[in-house]
């Protein structure tokens, strides 16, 4: 099962912006990885959705991202939930 549908990565005016389940997102570049912002446009442009949708990966930059971390979720280990 994929966790989220990544799709639309582009770089614009200092900003990452990639559609994330069907709704455009803008992340301001040097906040969410201060190496992208200062990658060549060659290393931004080679990058890997990962298959799950967990993340995106850049191979040139042994760079990767959460996707749950750019949208600020936060998942409780599975050890620490409560059954219902």
């Amino acid at each position: 099962m994929k966790k989220h549908v990544v799709e639309d990565i582009r770089f614009e005016m200092g900003s990452l912006l990639v559609r994330i389940d069907g709704a455009q997102k803008k992340f301001p570049l040097k906040a969410v990885s201060p190496l992208l912002a200062g990658a060549s446009p060659r290393e931004r442009d080679t990058f890997e959705v990962s298959p799950s949708g967990y993340g995106i990966h850049w191979p040139l930059l042994d760079e990767d991202l959460s996707i749950d971390a750019l949208l600020g979720v936060v998942d409780e280990p599975s050890w620490h939930r409560k059954s219902a």
